[in-house]
């Protein structure tokens, strides 16, 4: 554990410099935890994580009453997502770091009787110094990851034996997880979280309707930087083919709006922004807002899931499926690898490299049959095969039992 403790003492150091106000240093540090009764700890890295885990929480806070449920996440985005879900007996709050004085502090605060991973948040102190069971849920292990678990092998059995039940969202991350010491005992299902996506109860307005035909309207979804150049030289080409074709761009981080808009203006293209409350008639709609992405779903009939052409392992591809999207994605699509392969065996996604090949596959679909026929082989191919109620019984079989 001693270079455990001396990597995570670095990376607590970056992150309480980082920390904006006392408020986020004490959360940072586990202070201000409030006392709850036995507490289940469920943490997940950001807002696709905890998304994904919604529906599966919804059910477990209803069946268990006499619990209440810490949510934690790293980033405020993620908080600000869950404290609006407005569940019952939770309290959501910025992660602490994992510093084993800080981990110790938490798990006392409630007092924790359980905690809740969900898949690559995997902290040390916090699976060893839990009072009560660890379950990781939809866990991901890719090869390098695993590779440098086994350099810590001392390290990787007692966190992975500290685990009482995981399911991974595919058989090789599983299967690593095994190697490196999850007891057989505690391996269940595989089970990828994100195909138990439920969106929020949003929807379009009237004037969004009107504005964006679902037929000649595209989403770039979650876009990094460095991929909204490509996203807008493909969107100048498709237009050539496509005169009233809109494009919702929606970035991955709404702080980086301003310098988007600038980008969008250099190349010549009108721009309407969320935020301002613009009215949605330009050619390109900047939607710098968080938790509406339902809405932009519902509006495109052609979705590119970005993340994919740069180096960040691409989103995931369940949220357009559920909406009946033609999905198109990038070369990088690690992150969701069992997924997109089941889209490539289905032919039921189109790949794109570069501006080009984004544009001509726009302008492939340019007809609403087209994004019908592709986005139902989609929904077909990433269709939900979990036996959720299966998975329920074993989640609540793993969690302390009710005190009598």
């Amino acid at each position: 554990m001693l270079f455990y403790r001396v990597l995570i003492s670095l990376f607590a150091a970056v992150v309480l410099a980082k920390s904006q106000g006392r408020a986020e240093r004490r959360a940072r540090l586990g202070r201000d935890l409030p006392d709850l009764g036995d507490t289940v700890w469920l943490h997940g890295a950001s807002n696709g994580e905890l998304a994904s885990a919604r529906p599966l929480l919804a059910r477990l806070i209803a069946a268990r009453p006499d619990l209440h449920w810490r949510i934690t996440a790293n980033t405020a985005t993620g908080v600000e997502m869950a404290r609006g879900w407005d569940l019952p007996r939770t309290h959501v709050a910025l992660a602490p770091v994992d510093l084993a004085r800080v981990s110790a502090r938490a798990m006392k605060a409630g007092p924790v009787v359980a905690h809740v991973a969900l898949e690559s948040e995997l902290w040390p102190h916090r699976f060893r110094l839990c009072p009560g069971p660890v379950i990781l849920l939809g866990a991901r292990m890719s090869e390098k990851t695993a590779r440098g678990w086994g350099k810590v092998p001392g390290l990787a059995r007692r966190v992975f034996g500290a685990v009482s039940f995981a399911t991974a969202q595919d058989a090789g991350s599983l299967s690593r997880l095994g190697d490196l010491g999850l007891p057989t005992s505690s391996q269940g299902p595989v089970v990828d979280l994100k195909a138990l996506y439920t969106p929020q109860d949003l929807h379009p307005d009237s004037a969004l309707r009107a504005a964006f035909p679902r037929g000649k309207t595209w989403l770039a979804a979650s876009t990094h930087e460095g991929e909204e150049e490509i996203v807008l030289e493909a969107h100048l080409k498709a237009l050539q083919a496509a005169p009233d074709l809109k494009l919702i761009l929606a970035p991955r981080h709404p702080r980086r709006a301003d310098a988007i808009e600038a980008m969008i203006a250099a190349k010549g293209l009108t721009c309407a922004r969320r935020t301002r409350e613009d009215a949605p008639d330009a050619q390109v709609y900047l939607t710098d807002t968080m938790g509406e992405m339902p809405l932009w779903y519902a509006l495109a009939g052609r979705v590119f899931v970005a993340g994919s052409l740069t180096d960040r392992g691409g989103h995931t591809p369940y949220e357009p499926a559920h909406f009946g999207a033609a999905i198109l994605h990038g070369p990088d699509v690690r992150n969701f690898k069992a997924a997109y392969g089941r889209l490539k065996d289905a032919q039921a996604a189109r790949g794109v490299a570069d501006a080009a090949s984004l544009a001509d596959a726009l302008t492939a679909l340019t007809s609403a049959e087209a994004q019908e026929t592709l986005g139902a082989a989609g929904q077909a191919a990433l269709a939900q095969e979990t036996d959720l109620e299966a998975l329920i019984s074993r989640l609540l079989d793993a969690l302390p039992q009710r005190q009598a």
